[in-house]
């Protein structure tokens, strides 16, 4: 019988020093420290973009900033204001593709990973603007069994950020829940504050393999998408992103995504000099509140997933995702 993924997460560690201590060796460079370009940089960075036009002109621009040139993948869906239309006319864009419907951003992540060229896939959300070295950092860093994590530092709308995005801002590095209520996550309930240090606690991930948890994370929940590299071949090896989940509401894809990884024997990695400015929309609120509407909904079919066993379905990924890339505007 095959195993579910649940029980495949049991069996996986989580100890990537051999390939962070390596890159060190071989680079003479510290891991957690912005330089060493890549040698031979072969990125795609996928945008998937819904009515980002507040944002999206900052986003690309710093794309077109950054120290290593990598294919620039827009992936609009459905907007209704001017974002394909602003993606269109950047010169940071190398393919800006129009799905054909409202469909979510997993569907929009799938289509964009299939039209890429890299052999690493850089997910990064609309609404991120990256400081000049961060893709050069993750090609530098790319390897063929890792998922790397970068980080956010949120700016509310109309402020002016700081001259540096600050790691301790995103809480996987600083984390402050709340007393008294269920976590949304695990559901457990904390009778005293806690001063959360996910990272520093679990040595960088490294305690967080064998479905150990930290509170309310465990390792594939610290896989969010809002920066996020990924083998392209690991990728489709375990199916994407789960598209259904666009349908329920929000989050858990990414989630999803990182359960089905580590299962495949990934390890998951962070890079803390990998930060952006994450630009908040004018009605932040308002969509916050839509989203934890949802999150229930999800979050029932992220457990049922983890009871079943991991789809392996590499070819019909691709054949999917071609189907619906076959129906897309293609610009470009």
């Amino acid at each position: 019988m095959t195993e579910s993924l649940q029980a495949l997460l049991r069996r996986r560690d989580n100890d990537h020093r051999g390939i962070t201590g390596r890159f060190e060796v071989e680079n003479s460079h510290p891991w957690h420290t912005a330089g060493a370009l890549p040698t031979r940089p072969n990125v795609s960075v996928v945008i998937p973009a819904h009515n980002v036009e507040y944002c999206l002109p900052a986003v690309l621009d710093a794309l077109s900033a950054q120290t290593t040139a990598a294919e620039v993948v827009v992936v609009d869906d459905a907007s209704t204001d001017g974002t394909a239309e602003i993606a269109r006319r950047h010169t940071a864009v190398d393919q800006l593709i129009r799905l054909p419907g409202h469909l979510g951003s997993a569907a929009a992540r799938n289509v964009g990973a299939v039209a890429a060229s890299g052999s690493t896939i850089v997910f990064l959300d609309a609404d991120m603007v990256l400081p000049p070295h961060v893709i050069a950092d993750l090609a530098a860093r790319a390897h063929e069994g890792a998922v790397l994590i970068g980080f956010r530092h949120g700016i509310d709308h109309g402020a002016e950020p700081p001259d540096t995005p600050d790691v301790h801002a995103d809480h996987r590095v600083r984390w402050r829940p709340p007393v008294g209520r269920p976590l949304l996550y695990s559901g457990i309930v904390l009778d005293e504050p806690v001063d959360g240090r996910p990272l520093d606690h679990t040595h960088d991930l490294l305690d967080l393999g064998f479905g150990r948890t930290y509170y309310d994370w465990d390792l594939p929940r610290m896989v969010v998408t809002a920066l996020l590299a990924v083998p392209r071949h690991a990728l489709f090896e375990v199916g994407g992103f789960a598209p259904e989940f666009g349908a329920l509401g929000w989050g858990m894809e990414d989630t999803h995504l990182g359960a089905k990884l580590i299962a495949a024997g990934l390890l998951v990695i962070p890079v803390r000099q990998a930060v952006g400015f994450h630009l908040n929309p004018p009605d932040a609120a308002a969509l916050w509140q839509a989203k934890l509407a949802s999150w229930p909904a999800t979050l029932r079919h992220y457990r049922s997933l983890l009871a079943a066993p991991p789809p392996r379905r590499s070819a019909l990924f691709a054949a999917e995702t071609l189907r619906l890339l076959s129906r897309c505007e293609v610009n470009r």
